[in-house]
């Protein structure tokens, strides 16, 4: 597949970022990409600009170039992304993990530090785990924990179950519609990466490669984070806690359903840019 008007003739390694770059690719995109076709560090590519490319290199870097500009994220591409210092595989099944929900891990990493450090073996569990970024960045980070993972999708749970075996961490995965498949015992703490993005927002638009029902629970945003407070008491020990990521500019109504539903101690999080992003609360105990 070629973009109007772009030559992929045969060429090289300075030809094809060129070429890239006609496109409209970032340039740590597109020598990300090419590394990949090459198998090549970056550094190569400084030195070597006017290595020739294979014929089948060129045909798979100037497809993945003109999928790149039509917004397939890079770690699609690449079939990879670093969270929290651990390299995930990613598909299209699954988000691509974002640098914001590491605010929510250290959160949680600093519950278990503190709070809940007397614990032997908290149960953690991850709601919506996608690709199992969350739950596994916090096993890794805190090995005592007993770490579960639910999500709805068979797809996202078999590339989560992939980077756990890969990275040789212990999470009880299963298939569930939120709450509705977890059984006992109940939880020390709960964390979510939940859809939260209103269904006629427009950004949706610029996000079509990612799986849509892990970007919006529908016409309100805030259904799935609703859903959640609202069914999480029966999974909670006393004293709890409850943590969620949300839109940046939902952190007040995120608060004020985790306070409706009795949670203690609300509190919202920012992330690196500064925005709210995550907010939670201590069930009562």
């Amino acid at each position: 597949m070629t973009a109007p008007g772009i030559s992929f003739a045969p060429g090289t390694v300075r030809e094809a970022l060129a070429r890239a770059k006609a496109l409209g690719l970032d340039r740590l995109d597109a020598q990300l990409l090419l590394v990949h076709h090459l198998q090549r560090p970056r550094s190569w590519l400084l030195a070597h600009d006017d290595a020739t490319l294979t014929p089948e290199q060129r045909e798979r870097f100037d497809a993945d170039a003109t999928r790149r500009a039509d917004g397939v994220p890079i770690a699609y591409l690449l079939g990879q992304r670093e969270f929290h210092g651990l390299m995930l595989q990613v598909t299209p099944d699954v988000l691509d993990p974002r640098p914001d929900t590491e605010t929510l891990v250290e959160w949680a990493l600093e519950l278990l530090a503190g709070e809940l450090a007397a614990l032997p073996a908290p149960q953690v569990l991850d709601l919506g785990t996608g690709s199992g970024a969350i739950a596994l960045a916090v096993k890794h980070a805190a090995p005592r924990v007993c770490m579960r993972a639910l999500d709805a999708s068979a797809a996202a749970l078999a590339v989560a179950q992939g980077n756990a075996q890969r990275l040789g961490l212990e999470v009880g995965f299963a298939l569930s519609d939120w709450w509705s498949a977890l059984v006992p015992p109940r939880l020390h703490l709960a964390l979510s990466n939940p859809p939260y993005i209103d269904g006629d927002d427009p950004h949706l638009a610029q996000l079509r490669h990612e799986p849509l029902q892990a970007l919006t629970p529908g016409p309100d945003g805030m259904a799935a984070i609703e859903r959640i407070v609202d069914g999480a008491p029966t999974h909670l020990e006393p004293g709890a806690w409850l943590l969620l990521e949300h839109g940046f500019d939902q952190g007040a109504a995120a608060r004020q359903v985790l306070q409706r539903r009795g949670f203690t101690a609300v509190a919202t999080r920012r992330d690196l840019a500064g925005q709210e992003r995550c907010s939670g609360g201590r069930w009562p105990g």
